[in-house]
């Protein structure tokens, strides 16, 4: 917002659409700040690269006044073709945009973790980019039924269940090992595997790790 202070005088009666990245809390403070200078306000973000911006494909979310969505709506499509309003809350742009971008390091380091083994070995990472493409793709395909499973908050028929990535941590610790390479990062998501073994989810899909997640260690709910 101090940013946008020194044009606070002249934002009354006009409507002032962002683009930011930021947090939900951060898109409600900054339309109460819109709001009592008389602005009508649409929180947006962009889920994709800046070179993007402009093509047919690229996805934009907003959130906010539906009104001012739908008025300027020709005028945000130019943004980007594949653009959503996702609902009246104004902090839904920033929600989906945290929620979604979570996917992004963790691959990002998956993929660079396998560049370190493969270059290891003398090889040229961009060998495997066929491959990690290809495993991505089958990743994108099961994350209906995943969500699925989550919605229901049924997870006993996994295709792949907590136990099998568990009983995997050994497998992997030892090939980081063996090849010299530093998979510290993968603790967090070890711990998060033993909690829910601990809370009885060994047999459950994978997808039951959102459980977990919903509960912060030491944290008193």
């Amino acid at each position: 917002m101090r940013s946008l202070e020194p044009a606070s005088a002249a934002l009354a009666g006009r409507t002032l659409v962002t683009l930011n990245s930021g947090t939900p809390a951060g898109a409600r403070e900054t339309a109460a700040w819109a709001a009592a200078r008389g602005a009508r306000f649409l929180d947006g973000a962009v889920k994709n690269v800046p070179a993007a911006v402009g093509k047919p494909d690229t996805l934009l979310y907003y959130s906010g006044d539906r009104a001012v969505f739908d008025e300027y709506a020709a005028t945000l499509r130019v943004l980007g073709g594949d653009t959503v309003h996702l609902g009246t809350d104004v902090d839904l742009a920033a929600l989906y945009e945290s929620a979604v971008g979570a996917t992004l390091l963790p691959a990002l380091l998956g993929f660079f973790e396998g560049a370190a083994l493969i270059t290891a070995r003398g090889l040229e990472a961009r060998t495997m980019v066929r491959y990690s493409v290809k495993w991505l793709e089958m990743i994108a395909a099961i994350l209906p039924g995943l969500a699925a499973e989550i919605d229901s908050g049924d997870y006993t028929e996994p295709a792949s269940s907590v136990g099998l990535f568990h009983d995997a941590i050994g497998y992997e610790d030892q090939t980081g090992t063996d090849a010299g390479i530093d998979l510290s990062w993968h603790e967090p998501m070890n711990d998060l595997l033993r909690r829910a073994v601990a809370e009885g989810h060994r047999d459950h899909s994978i997808s039951a790790l959102v459980e977990v997640l919903r509960k912060q260690p030491g944290r008193v709910a």
